[in-house]
This record gives structure tokens, sequence and C-alpha cells, in this order.
């Protein structure tokens, strides 16, 4: 499959504005910024190619809110962790971002 058939979304507008207000903040918040669109470019690429979450370790609140069928972490330099579903079908892929933090946010969450 070819990276036409494939997207990268965000799970509501919050996320997207969240994402665009790193870009106007401090040093750290736009080289944070900078490593979100390198993972977005790297999951259209292969969405499939990072680390999926097993069923289990999933935080109730992604289920509920937005309905998931499959959970994928992206590891971010410096501890991040950017979070994503994958959506679609045989004919498009779309990698949809659900959130993105800290590594420690990130065990607090998934409970590790």
């Amino acid at each position: 499959m070819n990276t036409q058939n494939r997207k990268v979304a965000f799970a509501n507008s919050l996320i997207s504005d969240s994402l665009e207000r790193l870009n106007t903040g401090s040093f750290e918040e736009r080289k944070l910024y900078e490593l979100i669109n390198i993972a977005m470019d790297n999951m259209l690429q292969d969405p499939f190619r990072y680390t999926k979450i097993q069923r289990e370790k999933w935080p109730r609140e992604y289920v509920v809110k937005y309905n998931i069928t499959n959970l994928w972490k992206y590891n971010l330099p410096n501890g991040w962790r950017l979070i994503y579903t994958i959506r679609g079908s045989e004919v498009e892929i779309i990698s949809v971002i659900l959130e993105w933090f800290s590594h420690k946010e990130y065990e607090r969450k998934f409970g590790y």
C-alpha cells in the first residue's frame, strides 16, 4: 500500500489545537511540535511499525471516549509518548492521534 492511502488525523479539534499551540510556545514546546510532526510523517509511511499496546492495558477512557479497537504507542525522544489508534479499511488507513504526554504521565495513565 502506498502512502496516498494513508492519513494522520486527530481524535478531536482540542488535540489539533494543542499541537498548534506547541509551535508558538517555549523552545521545548516547539521542539516537541517538531518531533510530533516527524512522528506523523513516519506514521504515514508505516503506522503498524510502532508498539501495539495490549488490550488489557488500555485506559478505559480511550474505549469509552474514542471507541477504539486497537491502540498504539510511538516513542518520541526525551521520554515523550504519542498514543494513537488506527482506523480505516483495506483501501485507506487513518492513524488517529489521541494524545501525547511525558513518560511519567504515560506510566500514570497506563498503570506502570
